[in-house]
């Protein structure tokens, strides 16, 4: 089983993947982008704002390739053998980041056509693995930026171009939800009528859909 866990900055997607990683150990772990490797400089260059001090500077099929590209590297040099093997694969963000965070720069009239592309140049023509699960952490974006700068307070951290753009998060949530009901992700509510879940409940929601 290869399972993704994504959604927007802040919905607490790091939190969870620690969690279930240590839940279960058989799990191997995997978490995009790679900031650590080489293959994630393009991405770190265009998250610091070097090609443009927006997100929307960079178009939706550039920024995408930057992506995809350290998945790439990633899969061949370090887990395309457990993959193969059989092993359960967990991994925070994957292909789905793309379409939640870039294909908000397209008009809604092309999105259907991004996601097509999106899905056909990383496991078409790149022949990246499919997931067999998408889980979705859903968050409303005061939310994932109050999380955003109580962590960044704490850590002395900032705000990269796509976190500092409350309007630009609010298309990739709308987005996120829209290829949720396309392409059968299934959707993890972080809050309950306005109440925000702990971190408990949620691992809950989430260790629950990795037993079925």
């Amino acid at each position: 089983m290869f399972t993704v866990i994504d959604g927007l900055d802040g919905s607490g997607k790091s939190t969870q993947f620690g969690r279930l990683l240590a839940w279960d150990e058989k799990l191997y772990g995997i978490s995009f982008p790679d900031y650590d490797k080489p293959s994630a400089a393009l991405v770190k260059m265009y998250l610091a704002g070097e090609f443009s001090a927006d997100a929307d500077g960079v178009n939706a099929y550039a920024a995408s390739t930057f992506y995809a590209a350290d998945r790439y590297a990633s899969f061949k040099l370090y887990w395309e053998k457990e993959y193969r093997a059989g092993r359960d694969i967990l991994a925070s963000r994957y292909v789905s980041s793309n379409i939640i965070h870039q294909m908000p720069k397209l008009p809604e009239d092309r999105w259907d056509d991004f996601m097509a592309w999106a899905e056909d140049y990383e496991f078409g023509k790149l022949e990246l693995p499919r997931p067999d699960k998408v889980l979705l952490l859903d968050i409303p974006v005061e939310v994932s930026q109050s999380r955003l700068r109580r962590r960044y307070a704490a850590d002395g951290g900032h705000l990269d171009i796509h976190e500092s753009d409350t309007a630009y998060m609010e298309h990739c949530r709308r987005a996120a939800l829209y290829a949720a009901d396309k392409c059968g992700w299934r959707v993890i509510s972080c809050v309950d009528e306005g109440r925000e879940l702990s971190e408990d409940e949620i691992f809950q929601k989430l260790s629950g859909e990795l037993e079925r």
